[in-house]
């Protein structure tokens, strides 16, 4: 492929006669060839199992018949299953979310688990089946190490002193559900009692499973536990990102937090080889405010949750109903992209709706190494790099190496250590404005955002998130409106800022701009090219509507006037679903641009990627140039 500029001087001498039009969409229904294992009811959604791994406990959410209203009519839907494979299930409880826990009494490998789930999902009983899965964790005051906090102070970190000036979080209570907590003298004046929702007492290490003990006692595991090969210490996980969240400042003891007047709520769900989407949906639900069976209420309810940890997979019905709950009751759920080095869209809770999902950079002010990317991603905060001298995250731990021991300090790095510094960032925000809703919260994060100092190619979400320029925002007491344009750096004279692309090329400067300097410039290589440029946006679910436009020139080398060789779509990526807006080609052709205004009311109270997706085929070039977008509300 050749330079940008020379792109652009070919395209140039294209003809510029104009036919400017639109095209209709046909939607029609994706076909697969048939298989030879059981068939799913077409309105229950496909199981999802990893492959390798064995399962033996399931969540299923049954369809509210009379059938199913005892235990030994919902036995009917796994009945026939269990017998074929020589098993024996029964219920163990339900979950807060209106689903029902069920176990087997021997693990399934995995496919043997994806046929039992799909004949009890044939059966009709049922609206959705999937396994429980396991997660896992995903890693100027007068403190002393205060100045070892690169993620607060450093040119490329998270400027958190300046937000100070507004808030410290005072009356805000952040939940975190993760491994649980251990003492500390630099963060116990800042904890509520919590509760330990870890249901499997031997890997709970406490003897009784449930309580509301939430501390963490270890999540340690010898070589050949765990599906691992090598032995690890207890990371105590859970005490290192309340350590971030809000460590108490000013007390001339280590460390700062985010957040130093806010109060975390522990909630324990990680132990010994993770934890279970079980515990975690409960867990989710409690912390919120919700009520789960046989637990005390929630004296506490945080309008913030960390969840540092995560698996791979689709979000689930699971997932997706616990965090709606949270999210209806006013709680902004913060997760960890993962530390994979892919695609955030195939881990969770990263891919499901409503969530705010935080990349990690490192000092340098790039994306991690390790961190997860990808249109899912809202926004990257710092995770460090522990391989650079003084890179890590420091906040607080515990120093025993199985059981608990002393109170001390360490580095670590992960999105694990980022996502606490958003959730530490959102509650000073509800501090400052406690009626901002969970979505208005997501778009003053993304609004707040700066292009991340060493760029971003993959997909870092909005931008590196800065504290002080966030609080800015939130100058009044007011909410900001769900008016105005949601969409960042519109008209591209930033560059690449609030949008990715897989090609470098794609922002462009000069003439072609529609208003400015800046344009958006996908394809015209007169060769098979495919281009996208992404961003995210949450719509607050309290709009009546909202709306899509941007402007559009088409030059091309194409003489056909009927046939659609290289096409430009314009999609809608929610929850795991790409949805096709327009679709528009080389016979759209146009000498100057022409407005385009496309509808996004269906996606109101949802976190949505724009995507323009650019697609070109051999021979004679399309070149399509975007400017001036807008998401507006109404």
């Amino acid at each position: 492929m050749g330079s940008a500029s020379l792109r652009k001087s070919r395209v140039l001498a294209l003809s510029l006669a104009a036919l400017v039009g639109t095209m209709t969409l046909a939607v029609g229904p994706v076909l697969a060839a048939p298989g030879t294992g059981p068939v799913a009811s077409e309105n229950v959604p496909a199981p999802d199992v990893n492959a390798g791994e064995a399962y033996t406990q399931f969540i299923v959410s049954f369809k509210k018949t009379p059938g199913n209203a005892t235990p030994g009519g919902r036995a009917n839907a796994w009945g026939k299953a269990a017998k074929q494979r020589g098993v024996t299930v029964k219920e163990l409880r339900a979950l807060a979310t209106g689903g029902t826990l069920i176990a087997s009494d021997k693990a399934l490998s995995d496919q043997a688990a994806k046929d039992f789930m799909t004949e009890i999902a044939a059966s009709g009983a049922v609206d959705a089946v999937e396994p429980d899965a396991r997660m896992t964790a995903v890693l100027s005051p007068n403190d002393p190490r205060y100045s070892e906090q690169w993620d607060f102070t450093a040119a490329n970190g998270m400027r958190i002193p300046g937000a100070w000036d507004v808030s410290t979080g005072a009356g805000s209570t952040v939940a975190v559900i993760d491994t649980g907590i251990t003492a500390h003298p630099d963060l116990d004046a800042n904890v509520l009692p919590g509760y330990d929702f870890v249901s499997d007492a031997t890997a709970a290490r406490d003897g009784n499973g449930r309580d509301a003990n939430p501390q963490d006692q270890g999540d340690w595991y010898a070589a050949g536990e765990c599906g691992q090969t090598a032995a690890s210490n207890s990371s105590w996980h859970g005490t290192h990102v309340a350590g971030t969240v809000a460590a108490v400042t000013g007390n001339a003891t280590g460390v700062a937090g985010v957040a130093p007047n806010a109060k975390v709520l522990p909630v324990r769900v990680l132990a010994k080889c993770g934890g279970s989407l079980s515990d975690i949906a409960d867990a989710i639900i409690w912390a919120s405010g919700g009520t789960v069976a046989g637990i005390p209420a929630n004296a506490n309810p945080a309008k913030v949750i960390n969840m540092s940890l995560g698996g791979s997979g689709a979000c689930g019905t699971t997932y997706q109903a616990a965090i709606d709950a949270a999210v209806s009751r006013g709680t902004t759920v913060v997760v960890a992209a993962g530390n994979s080095n892919q695609d955030a869209s195939g881990f969770r809770p990263a891919n499901c709706n409503s969530v705010v999902t935080v990349a990690a950079s490192n000092p340098s002010g790039t994306l991690s190494y390790y961190s997860n990317f990808g249109a899912t991603v809202d926004l990257t905060a710092p995770g460090g790099d522990t391989s650079v001298s003084g890179g890590g995250i420091l906040s607080t731990i515990n120093t025993g190496t199985t059981t608990p021991g002393g109170a001390g300090y360490a580095s670590y790095q992960g999105t694990s250590m980022a996502t606490p510094h958003v959730a530490g960032l959102v509650a000073l925000m509800k501090a400052k404005s406690p009626a901002l809703t969970p979505a208005q919260v997501e778009s003053t994060l993304r609004q707040g955002t700066r292009a991340m100092p060493g760029g971003c190619t993959k997909g870092c979400g909005a931008g590196l998130s800065d504290a002080t320029a966030t609080m800015g925002l939130l100058g009044g007491t007011t909410p900001p409106p769900p008016s105005g344009n949601l969409l960042l750096n519109p008209g591209f004279e930033s560059g690449a800022a609030s949008w990715t692309s897989d090609h470098t090329d794609t922002f462009e400067t000069g003439t072609n701009a529609r208003t400015g300097n800046g344009f958006a410039g996908l394809n015209g290589w007169g060769q098979a090219t495919s281009y996208t440029l992404d961003q995210t946006i949450s719509i607050p679910s309290s709009v009546t509507g909202s709306t899509l436009s941007f402007y559009l020139k088409t030059l091309t080398d194409e003489t056909t006037t009927a046939s659609a060789y290289d096409t430009l779509k314009v999609q809608a990526i929610s929850g795991g679903v790409t949805t096709t807006l327009a679709t528009y080609s080389n016979l759209n052709k146009s000498a100057g641009y022409v407005l385009k205004t496309l509808d996004l009311s269906g996606f109101k109270g949802k976190s949505v990627t724009l995507r323009f997706l650019g697609v070109e085929d051999s021979s004679l070039k399309t070149y399509f140039f975007v400017d001036d977008t807008s998401v507006t509300t109404s």
